[in-house]
């Protein structure tokens, strides 16, 4: 085990003396912290990345200074702790510590300043070209979400490539909690350009371009030419368990697959703090499980993360239009999971990511010693409870049926937590002016209303299916809302399949890995002998 041990270090020491190798600059960075302030466990932490990395490479340089030197007063500096990325040729600056999902996004900010290469994609530069005055981008994050080194690549990448016009912060929200505050940006990652919010959650950087070009929020891309188009077997639309594994069976079968993802890689999974249920693991982070997945799957097929599907238009051949470019295939497979239920209660839309808040694991740490609501009564409630409560989040469940549906197993923990549950009941409204202050509850055995004092509101209630393509290319829907398939994972359009949690049934990481293979070998065969063709000769 010892021995197995050093070699993994030694390995993953030589595949960053190669990162290194490949980049041609000195890096400069200076460090500016208050020894004597309550942020010195980030300053410290900020210094052992960067002092792991120097051991590797002398392209990185490092000058630190407090707070109170005349540099800090020239360069407008305040916060501890602040590390500023080349200041002789581009304004980035990083106010907390690299650690947590974001040591990826330091380690890409390295790459990126090294070479001077933003590595934007062609329609994303000429947009960026577009840009006629100044920038100054503040980008929120958390060491524990896993969405937000894509906000913050997108900024570094903005920065690098106009430095003239685009200033970037990126801002550790447990290290910064007012800034969050005054903000309000209570749910990461959130992107802000020139005082305006620009981006809820992670973004393709052809939307974030855009919008930080437009200064507001963008949904849509449209390229200035046709874009680059592909010509396959197979398209899977969703890079979470089904689509991912089904990649992986498809080429094993022989088929030229791609897998497009409009968000992050896993889905659901990414944001699942533990994983206790999946074969060969006894206890695995979910992050850790979607990157273990994500590069099996890469040995096999090409994986296009960022890209929504626009449109799917059937016939022999289907073509499949993203946010970046076209897709000729044979045959499309829906994996497209299901995404957080929503109450619908008024005050959710318009306080979203102001107190409201979907994920604990993303954003729990930012409601530390602050009392919330979790509302929900299954497993993911529960366990998402239970983490806030074991990082010091007072937290109150809400459930609208007398007992809960979660595991006995998980409910014992609950009780054994003392997190106080308010059966049959329900959140009617959620008040606050800028931010979450208070739920209007009702008891709905008793009719009675009542108001509870809370910051933040946590909300576990299930999923809604993503069915937006299947219902636009006029598949048929199950009762529950979910496609209608068969026992091959068939839709009833032909050439058209589905996997996973799109499906309905068990929502569980292994049972939509199953689905992705038996719909991959379900495809090859059909593609062998279309049984649409045997159809028509009927």
């Amino acid at each position: 085990m010892a021995e197995q041990k050093r070699l993994t270090e030694e390995d993953a020491q030589a595949q960053l003396q190669k990162f290194f190798a490949e980049i041609p600059r000195t890096i400069s960075l200076v460090l500016f912290c208050d020894p004597a302030g309550k942020n010195e466990p980030f300053a410290e932490g900020a210094r052992q990345i960067i002092r792991a990395v120097r051991e590797i490479t002398d392209k990185v340089t490092l000058r630190e200074y407090t707070l109170q030197h005349e540099l800090a007063k020239e360069w407008q500096i305040t916060r501890s702790p602040t590390l500023v990325f080349a200041p002789e040729a581009f304004k980035i600056r990083w106010l907390g510590a690299p650690i947590g999902h974001e040591a990826q996004t330091f380690m890409e900010a390295l790459r990126i300043i090294g070479r001077q290469e933003p590595g934007l994609g062609k329609e994303a530069m000429k947009v960026l070209a577009k840009l006629d005055s100044p920038r100054a981008v503040k980008v929120f994050v958390s060491p524990s979400c896993p969405y937000c080194p894509q906000a913050a690549i997108n900024g570094i990448r903005a920065a690098v490539a106009r430095p003239d016009l685009v200033s970037l912060e990126i801002i550790d929200i447990q290290a910064n909690p007012d800034l969050a505050d005054q903000y309000a940006a209570q749910s990461v990652p959130q992107t802000f350009a020139n005082e305006k919010q620009i981006g809820l959650g992670a973004q393709p950087e052809e939307i974030f371009v855009a919008s930080l070009v437009a200064l507001e929020p963008q949904r849509v891309f449209i390229p200035d030419s046709d874009a680059e188009e592909i010509t396959c077997d197979l398209v899977i639309v969703g890079g979470g368990p089904a689509g991912l594994t089904a990649g992986i069976y498809a080429a094993r079968s022989g088929l030229q697959a791609v897998v497009v993802e409009k968000g992050v890689l896993g889905g659901q999974v990414a944001t699942t703090p533990m994983v206790e249920n999946y074969p060969g693991f006894t206890q695995v982070g979910g992050k850790t499980l979607v990157d273990i997945m994500v590069t099996h799957a890469l040995e096999y097929v090409k994986i296009f993360p960022g890209e929504e599907v626009q449109a799917i238009a059937p016939g022999e051949v289907f073509t499949v239009t993203t946010t970046r470019r076209r897709y000729k295939a044979r045959a499309v497979l829906l994996a497209t999971g299901a995404g957080y239920k929503k109450l619908g209660a008024p005050g959710e839309e318009r306080l979203a990511g102001r107190g409201i808040s979907y994920c604990a694991n993303c954003d729990g740490p930012l409601f530390t010693g602050k009392k919330v609501l979790m509302v929900g009564g299954g497993d993911s409630a529960v366990t998402e409870a239970l983490h806030l409560h074991n990082i010091g989040v007072g937290v109150t469940m809400v459930h609208r049926r007398e007992s809960l549906r979660a595991q006995e197993r998980l409910v014992v923990s609950l009780r054994q937590s003392g997190i106080p549950v308010l059966f049959n009941s329900e959140v009617v409204e959620i008040l606050g002016e800028s931010r979450v202050e208070a739920v209007r509850l009702k008891n709905n055995q008793t009719g009675e209303e009542s108001t509870l004092p809370v910051e933040g509101v946590f909300i576990a209630i299930g999923f809604t299916p993503a069915v937006e393509l299947a219902r636009s290319l006029g598949a048929e829907l199950t009762p529950d809302g979910y496609i209608k398939k068969d026992e091959r994972h068939r839709t009833t359009v032909p050439g058209v399949y589905s996997a996973g949690d799109v499906e309905g049934g068990f929502k569980q990481i292994v049972t939509a890995a199953g689905h992705g293979s038996e719909a991959a070998l379900a495809i090859f065969e059909d593609l062998i002998n279309p049984y649409w063709t045997n159809q028509k000769k009927r």
